[in-house]
């Protein structure tokens, strides 16, 4: 690596170790930056010797991390136009994908990072940053637009920040009449068609399995005193069981693509852990295991007759 990325890692790291609460330890600098322990040992070195209040963390743990305090680095922070843009494309994103709380919030970190602009850039690189901004568009997809209650997803957040339970006045698809159940909230899943909450029922009786409610679904919401423990689950690892937001029992899934679009193919990722396989014939083989056929349908069909289910056999 040259003189200048290794430079760049410091400036990086230094920014990493400013924002970290918990800190940074040898095993995380070694990780990112691709490094043996040793270099790591020196990156930590060179940034102590530059940052004389660099201050190591009690976590509890055997592992020992350290941190920049607060504001340290804030004569150094620069931003560019390029950066600054991103923020309203992003912004655009979730308006577009029904989720205008989180656009809400991430207008406001918008408009707070502005303000570490340094007074005589602040005009010329927001000005350069709208500009850019006019230069990036989203593409229109068909359908109709989910309306999520803004009050409904603060207090579901509120809950699982706190980690108390929450009792739901919820509607099943189809079905004229409501259901009132206690939950244990989970998170958020985020697709193209619809939105969910994921959540645990709190009924001894129930199976204790996750499941997904339609955000647009749920009437009202109300945090309850009773807590929960969080139990290790991870909705990224929930997720990646789903093609899509809709979630069911995963099956083996393989799929060959046409020769005709192998190029294409190969600038896919279809499931976070995808197997995919060029074929001696030029064909592409794309196997994972993953729920939601009727998802899966939905997205094969703009592929026409380049693409063969191979699995799950249709009953």
């Amino acid at each position: 690596m040259s003189l200048y990325g290794k430079m760049m890692d410091l400036f990086d790291l230094s920014f990493e170790m400013q924002a970290s609460a918990e800190g940074v330890s040898i095993q995380d600098i070694q990780n990112k930056y691709n490094v043996s322990r040793r270099t790591a040992e020196r990156m930590l070195e060179a940034l102590h010797d530059y940052f004389q209040q660099m201050e190591e963390v009690d976590t509890g743990e055997r592992t020992k991390r350290w941190r920049i305090p607060s504001r340290s680095l804030n004569g150094f922070i620069s931003l560019s136009a390029e950066e600054l843009s991103v923020f309203k494309t992003a912004t655009d994103l979730l308006q577009r994908y029904s989720t205008a709380e989180n656009a809400r919030l991430l207008s406001t970190v918008e408009l707070k990072i502005r303000n570490f602009i340094k007074p005589e850039h602040r005009n010329r690189i927001t000005v350069d940053a709208d500009e850019l901004t006019q230069t990036e568009g989203l593409v229109c997809y068909p359908g109709p637009k989910i309306t999520i209650a803004p009050e409904i997803l603060d207090k579901i957040r509120q809950a699982i920040l706190s980690c108390h339970q929450i009792k739901m006045k919820y509607r099943y698809k189809n079905k004229t009449e409501t259901t009132e159940t206690t939950l244990i909230p989970y998170g958020f899943l985020y697709g193209q068609r619809d939105h969910f909450l994921v959540a645990r029922h709190t009924d001894a009786n129930d199976d204790g399995k996750p499941r997904t409610y339609s955000l647009p679904n749920i009437l009202s919401v109300e945090i309850l005193p009773d807590t929960f423990n969080i139990d290790g689950f991870s909705l990224n690892e929930y997720a990646a069981e789903s093609f899509g937001s809709w979630h069911e029992a995963p099956v083996d899934v393989e799929w060959l693509f046409s020769k005709n679009v192998a190029d294409e193919v190969k600038h896919f990722v279809f499931h976070p852990k995808q197997e995919m396989r060029e074929n001696a014939d030029g064909s592409i083989t794309v196997k994972f295991h993953a729920g939601g056929k009727k998802e899966m349908d939905w997205f094969l069909y703009t592929w026409g007759n380049d693409v063969k289910v191979i699995k799950p056999k249709k009953a």
